[in-house]
């Protein structure tokens, strides 16, 4: 291999690499080699993703999903960002390029099943699709653009009051900071020194978004999670510190309503006539003829919406000059925490907040990231883009962002709340998550002391509900006090009096609580924009209806408890063909059961099953701690003990291997299930294999 020096690719049980290398680069290189050695289709299928390719390989059930990506300019952005690279981060994405190279070069021929049974050969691999890589994270956190259409459309129709009153910026009863992450000081735990943990919630996948790997070479040690198709490690620990990364939600995009002449590209700004850019795309698609399309570029960025005889142009922070810094070689190596936010001062995005806790038995907080700053408008709802006052001006100083260190308290939790105070200089806008999860995190690392590191996989799994159990109360309530004549109303009534707000499988009292929500989320969605209350929805909306319900404002409704009770009945009678006659045998499971199917392999004829994982009936929902849905849930579980690193726990939710017959396509989805994790082997590896590599 083109090393400098002799190297070993170690792996453990679980197929991890442990790589040791005589240079940075040289651990680097083999670290391209063992992400292609397992998630070469994974990898290619990403770059296609981001750049908008997947057509030429799969047909055109991927077209849509390409035009998207060609009118956010993905592959044109990252050649810019590549462009704008220091050489030595250059350096970092080429030495990685070329140990997938390096591997692909070197099994021609014996390349993944993916490539014979799509009919083609993977192209080289290039730092720009590295880039591209990192973009598809970046785009996949911040794809808020949505939720200012669905504000206008409730605007457009409904009272602005009660529209806003529904999309809430905050709570007003934030815990600290933002994303399922924490640590606490050596005061909460057994050892007095402090432990780290941190659960990330992304879409399901398969194979699993993450790849455990640990790199070892001079002036560098560091293991944890990475990115197929990205250099380094992203969430992990070194022989100093530890730290969890978990999405900040802060909005950065803005759409801007242009007065355009689709014809020529001309468009307004400032009473001006200027000349958008056009962009030329070929899109091939496989059995069909290529399709030419043209995105203009305005100074705002390339139109990417349009509805009826309305323009909008996309801002996106990751499209600027700097939007896109990947500093993550300098966090490998960091050693305390003036390092650690030295380095995430250089961080351009996605918006992230970051934990941290370091074996001097210091633990901090810290957001990271450019973030617009908008000194003349909210960003919630598209603006006037022709008029030239609701611009951009700069981002937020990084020394201004939230941040904590050694907080009197001793713990530091995030669950994507919003983290900025009410009093903070600058607007903030963005799609933050309610804070009952964090605030039950609190709660249970409040509880207790001598916590260990598999204690923290119990607050990972944890299952509680406040909000589903304080609208059961509620519901119970008001049947209580007005629906005893319906006798239908009476098992499932009960059944909700004695649920203890846990939202686990096999129970009924999730499942009628849930379809109870739906059918009153509708209704005050209705209440404020008429005909509108399907499209409401919200990772704030259970606030709202919290509020509602606990204030009542008869503004709103003259007759809460009659609005209970016809979302009780409607919710049953939904469930009562759906799920049985007898609610008592009703089962959460059936709701969130859902199949996790590799997107190839899993649709091959009598074989497909190997490559499935499902029917499987799920615990949790979008507001436990254990953040489970049909379409996202935890993608890995990382537990670092700062007394003793051999302590450290770590999976994530499938296997290390994308290759169908590795023992380690699938060996880790049982323990991921049940919610147990394996030994994050730093120091004492247990060898069950071992690749020499020789210059």
């Amino acid at each position: 291999m083109p090393v400098s020096g002799p190297a070993k690719i170690v792996r453990d049980a679980i197929g991890v690499p442990h790589i040791t290398a005589a240079s940075v680069e040289d651990a680097l290189f083999l670290e391209g080699y063992a992400h292609a050695q397992d998630r070469l289709w994974q990898m290619d299928a990403l770059r296609r993703l981001a750049a908008g390719e997947l057509s030429e390989i799969v047909g055109p059930a991927a077209l849509e999903s390409d035009q998207e990506s060609r009118r956010l300019l993905m592959r044109r952005t990252a050649q810019a960002h590549y462009a704008n690279l220091g050489a030595e981060e250059r350096a970092q994405f080429a030495a990685y390029a070329r140990g997938v190279n390096h591997f692909l070069e070197t099994h021609r021929g014996k390349l993944p099943a993916e490539f014979a049974l799509l009919g083609y050969d993977p192209r080289p691999w290039s730092v720009v699709d590295s880039m591209l890589a990192g973009m598809q994270m970046f785009r996949g956190l911040t794809n808020s653009w949505k939720d200012e259409i669905l504000k206008r459309k409730l605007l457009s129709r409904g009272d602005p009051g009660r529209v806003s009153f529904l999309l809430p910026v905050r709570a007003g009863t934030e815990a600290q900071f933002g994303s399922n992450a924490w640590a606490v000081s050596g005061k909460w735990t057994a050892t007095g020194k402090p432990i780290l943990a941190n659960d990330t919630h992304l879409e399901w996948a398969f194979p699993s978004p993450w790849y455990s790997i640990h790199l070892k070479a001079p002036e560098l040690d560091v293991m944890g999670f990475s990115l197929p198709g990205v250099p380094c490690v992203i969430i992990g620990h070194n022989q100093r510190i530890a730290w969890g990364i978990t999405n900040l939600q802060f909005d950065v995009q803005d759409l801007y309503l242009e007065k355009f002449d689709p014809q020529s590209g001309r468009y307004m700004f400032r009473g001006q006539v200027e000349q958008a850019r056009p962009e030329r795309e070929t899109i091939r698609i496989k059995g069909r003829s290529p399709l030419e399309m043209v995105t203009w570029v305005t100074r705002h960025g390339p139109i990417f919406v349009t509805s009826g005889t309305e323009t909008f142009s996309l801002h996106w922070l990751a499209e600027d000059k700097d939007g896109f810094r990947f500093p993550f070689l300098a966090l490998n190596r960091a050693r305390d925490w003036k390092e650690f936010t030295q380095t995430l001062a250089r961080i351009s995005g996605p918006g992230s907040n970051f934990v941290y806790a370091d074996v001097d038995g210091n633990i901090g907080y810290h957001a990271a990231g450019k973030l617009p700053v908008r000194k003349t408008f909210q960003g919630d709802v598209p603006t006037d883009g022709s008029a030239g006052e609701t611009e951009w001006e700069g981002t937020i100083p990084f020394e201004q962002l939230p941040a904590a260190y050694n907080p009197p308290s001793g713990i530091v939790v995030t669950a994507n709340q919003n983290p900025f105070p009410a009093d903070y200089p600058f607007r903030v806008n963005g799609n933050f998550a309610a804070p009952y999860r964090a605030h039950q995190i609190q709660a249970r690392l409040r509880s207790r002391t001598g916590w260990k590191p598999q204690d923290m996989l119990s607050v990972e799994m944890d299952l509680y509900s406040a909000f589903s159990h304080f609208l059961a109360r509620e519901v119970y309530k008001a049947w209580a006090k007005r629906g005893r004549g319906n006798q239908g109303l009476a098992a499932p009534a009960e059944l909700l009096k004695n649920w203890n707000g846990q939202m686990r499988r096999g129970l009924a009292a999730p499942l009628i609580v849930t379809l109870i929500y739906q059918h009153l989320r509708k209704a005050v969605g209705d209440r404020a924009a008429p005909g509108e209350g399907a499209a409401y929805e919200s990772h704030m909306a259970p606030v709202a209806i919290g509020k509602l319900l606990r204030e009542r404002p008869r503004d709103w409704f003259d007759d809460y408890d009659g609005l209970l009770l016809k979302c009780f009945d409607a919710a049953m009678e939904e469930g009562r063909r759906g799920f049985g006659k007898d609610p008592g045998k009703w089962d959460y499971g059936r709701y969130t059961e859902f199949a996790l199917q590799h997107p190839v392999l899993g649709r091959l004829p009598y074989v497909g099953g190997y490559f499935r994982i499902g029917p499987m009936p799920m615990d949790g929902s979008s507001t436990t701690v254990k953040q489970t849905t049909r379409r996202l849930g935890p993608s890995m579980r990382f537990i670092a003990d700062l007394s003793d690193w051999e302590r450290s726990l770590h999976n994530i939710t499938i296997g290390q291997s994308g290759q169908p017959f590795s023992s380690h396509f699938r060996d880790q989805w049982n323990a991921y299930y049940a919610g147990t994790s394996f030994a994050m082997e730093f120091g004492k590896v247990k060898a069950v294999s071992t690749l020499e590599i020789r210059p």
